[in-house]
């Protein structure tokens, strides 16, 4: 997960520097969905589990580690 987003990150920053703003926009859109609907599905496992709080806080940790 963290090489996949590092990666599209990367192409996404190759694409800034080629000028072409299209493909930066949908590469960053098509990295950056995929970590928001795993935070939005995370959420729901909150719900469910609310008694183990360190077990839902390593999945939104693990969820984003590129991002901190």
């Amino acid at each position: 997960f963290v090489s996949e987003t590092a990666a599209a990150l990367c192409l996404s920053a190759g694409y800034r520097d080629a000028g072409d703003r299209m493909w930066q926009g949908l590469t960053l859109f098509f990295a950056l969905l995929p970590c928001a609907l795993v935070q939005l599905s995370l959420v729901f496992i909150h719900r469910d589990v609310s008694r183990d709080r360190p077990l839902v806080l390593l999945l939104h940790l693990l969820q984003l580690g590129p991002f901190v």
